[in-house]
């Protein structure tokens, strides 16, 4: 933990240090990651979902369905628009489909 200053910080910013000072921000941005899929592509898509993953800035999905697979895989790049922009940051550079 940080020494004590003077200094006030809001609690935004205390929560900011923390996440980094206990290396917490990637399970934090993991957690994110499988709300914002539920959130953007809809429970239709979310029922053929069978695992969300983030690991190094790459999205990896898990679906049941083959026929799905391939349609998502004509939209990548919007994927990783509509995530990112979900997520008010830019967490996810690519998506690989499995």
């Amino acid at each position: 933990m940080a020494k004590r200053t003077n200094d006030f910080l809001s609690l935004k910013d205390a929560l900011q240090e923390m996440l980094q000072e206990n290396k917490l921000q990637k399970g934090i941005d993991q957690i994110m990651v499988k709300e914002a899929w539920k959130k953007v592509m809809g429970k239709g898509v979310a029922g053929y979902t069978n695992n969300v993953e983030l690991k190094k800035n790459v999205l990896i999905i898990k679906l049941t369905s083959a026929a799905l697979r391939e349609e998502l895989s004509y939209g990548k790049e919007k994927i990783i628009a509509m995530m990112n922009e979900s997520l008010q940051k830019t967490v996810i550079n690519k998506v690989k489909l499995l």
